[in-house]
């Protein structure tokens, strides 16, 4: 019985027994001793007596029980999710008063939710407005960018400026349009759509984007893993985490560099690792680099704002995957994305 379980319930039935026990057989000893013979009726009503104690123990524990049970199929309804569901405590004792406690933490809990929640649109609707509001003028400026471009072609020190500036614009709308994604995965407004997607069909895609900087800047980006190995993701997101790692390589690694993407299947994870032979990352910096904003003081990187990896890091995980980084100064960097394989587990 379910009741017997609880090892303290089944210690407690047992001395029950034993004290009852010993109660009948001393009271037939002691009357053997005084009247030299046994009572088969006073037998008769300790065996009675004792079976009704137990009995009335065994009645109200079970139910004490069923109480309890309730309550917790009440709990395990609320961290479903059904935030309606509530636990009968209408009469008076301790479970009962437990049980009050628990209702009004869970009030509480949705009243926090709510908050969350009108938080959550608020930001949503916020970064939104904020997004429409520098699209335009950022867009409008690189358009001017570029009649300028055209108008100083015959002026070099204009032009010169003129290029520098669309570097800068460049560089800005990048910026927004990273600060706009992080905000907007802290703000919780972002769901991710998980598919099977093919992980080498990704890289490739990923490859193909910066092939042409990696050309220019004589640079090998170099694939390898399994054809068929494919990863629960949402392949936009995926692509944006990947891509920021393949950049932050290429950003620092010497002409000549190569910058190594490899993926592959394991028992229990599924890995995505990005390794690069540049500069590598010094000791110092090593703890710090998945922060926002900050800047090494031994980078030689003057373009970067320091939110790729955080921006990547927080992609993976929203995904349910971790990354980690492995580094030597002078000798490159490897970072890897571990992603459970749930459907092995």
């Amino acid at each position: 019985m379910n009741l017997f379980i609880n090892h303290e319930i089944k210690q407690l039935f047992m001395r029950l027994c034993s004290i009852l026990g010993a109660f009948t057989g001393l009271s037939q000893i002691g009357i053997r001793l005084i009247f030299g013979t046994w009572s088969l009726l006073l037998l008769g009503l300790s065996a009675a007596a004792s079976l009704s104690v137990l009995a009335a123990v065994f009645l109200y524990l079970r139910k004490e029980n069923r109480i309890l049970d309730e309550g917790a199929a009440g709990i395990e309804a609320y961290l479903a999710g059904n935030r309606e569901t509530r636990i009968e405590c209408d009469r008076e004792g301790s479970l009962y008063k437990l049980f009050h406690a628990v209702n009004t933490l869970a009030a509480v809990l949705n009243t926090q939710a709510e908050k969350e929640e009108h938080v959550k649109d608020f930001l949503k609707n916020t970064i939104s407005d904020i997004s429409h509001q520098l699209k335009t003028p950022i867009a409008a400026m690189s358009i001017y960018n570029g009649i300028l471009q055209e108008e100083t072609m015959d002026q070099p020190a204009i032009h010169e400026f003129v290029v520098k500036s669309e570097l800068e614009l460049d560089r800005i709308d990048m910026l927004v349009q990273n600060l706009l994604k992080i905000t907007r995965l802290d703000a919780g407004s972002i769901q991710m759509e998980l598919s099977f997607e093919n992980i080498s069909g990704l890289m490739k895609g990923i490859r193909r984007q910066f092939e042409y900087r990696a050309g220019r800047e004589k640079k090998a980006i170099v694939l390898s893993g399994s054809e068929n190995a494919f990863l629960s993701c949402d392949k936009t997101w995926m692509t944006e985490a990947v891509s920021n790692l393949v950049k932050n390589a290429l950003d620092h690694t010497e002409e000549g560099g190569l910058i190594e993407i490899e993926w592959k299947e394991l028992p229990a994870v599924t890995q995505i690792v990005v390794k690069d032979n540049g500069c590598g990352i010094h000791p110092e910096d090593i703890h710090h680099i998945f922060k926002r904003f900050y800047r090494s003081r031994f980078s030689k990187d003057t373009q970067g704002v320091g939110l790729g990896l955080p921006l990547a890091k927080a992609i993976v995980e929203e995904q349910g995957g971790s990354i980690t980084v492995d580094s030597a100064e002078g000798k490159g960097s490897v970072f890897t994305l571990n992603f459970l394989n749930l459907t092995e587990l």
